[in-house]
Order: C-alpha cells, then sequence, then structure tokens
C-alpha cells in the first residue's frame, strides 16, 4: 500500500439504538450502488458531499444528518462521535473509507428512501450475518462507552 496515491472517501452517519421490547436494538439496512454493496448490513449513513462544506465546522454532522433524512426519513439528534475508523474499500484496490460514526437518538417514524433494499431492527448482542466490517467494533465500542459513563438509552 502506498498511503500517498490511495483514494481517500470519507464517510459520516449515525448508530442508532432503542430499547425495543426490553432489548437495546440498532436501526441497520442493506443498500448500496450494485448488489454486492447489498448484501451486508449497514449503518444509516454516506459519502461526505462537496455541498456538506458550507459550514466546515459542522460538516460531518450535517453529511450524517442529511443522509439520515434520505435513506430512512428521519431527523436525529447527535449525542457523541462514536470510534471513527479507516477500512479498505472492498471493491477499490488502494482506495480506503473512513468512517466517522455518531451516537444519535432517533426523531421521527422510519420512511425508508427507494434506495434502501430492507431496513430492521437488531439485538445488539445478536447482530445478523453479513454485516459490514464496522458494525461489530463500533457496537462494542457503544457497549464499553455505556458501562464506563453508565448512561441508558
Amino acid at each position: 500500500m502506498n498511503i500517498k496515491n490511495a483514494k481517500i472517501i470519507v464517510a459520516s452517519g449515525p448508530v442508532i439504538i432503542e430499547k425495543r421490547e426490553g432489548v437495546e436494538k440498532v436501526l441497520l439496512n442493506r443498500h448500496g450502488e450494485d448488489e454486492k454493496a447489498k448484501q451486508y448490513w449497514k449503518f444509516v449513513g454516506g459519502r461526505i458531499e462537496d455541498f456538506d462544506f458550507a459550514d466546515e465546522t459542522q460538516s460531518l454532522e450535517e453529511a450524517c444528518r442529511r443522509e439520515v433524512k434520505e435513506e430512512m426519513g428521519i431527523g436525529i439528534k447527535i449525542i457523541t462521535p462514536l470510534k471513527p475508523m479507516m477500512i479498505s474499500h472492498p471493491d477499490e484496490d488502494n482506495t480506503f473509507v473512513v468512517l466517522i460514526h455518531y451516537l444519535a437518538k432517533r426523531i421521527g417514524e422510519v420512511n425508508c428512501g427507494s434506495d434502501i433494499e430492507q431496513w430492521q431492527w437488531f439485538d445488539i448482542n445478536k447482530l445478523p450475518d453479513h454485516c459490514a466490517p464496522n458494525i461489530k467494533p463500533v457496537i462494542d465500542e457503544y457497549i464499553k462507552l455505556k458501562e464506563n459513563l453508565k448512561f441508558e438509552i
């Protein structure tokens, strides 16, 4: 790998966890530009766009809010950043994706966009098969944060 020649994509999105039926559940969806991308369960979110930089001090948060509105038709209240990561892009050589996650509270009822193949609430301790590589580490970080700060969703 030569980082000088690498392509870097920055993506932002919320991690929405709620107590449902007495269990903490995370909102995941399947979406993407092709069938390979659609096979993975992912957090809501997507690439930072040029227009997200209208206010550079809020660009990552604004992109997070925009993406959840586009994909799930809901608003969010951002609570705190969660485990930023960098992963290799599965389909593009020498391309890396910087993922910026925010723990967020859902505002409104889900009314997903046309590009969402499927969405579902999953028990955070029983995640589905075929999750994107960032899902488990981010959920693990959430569990540690919750235990250390002793807060409830």
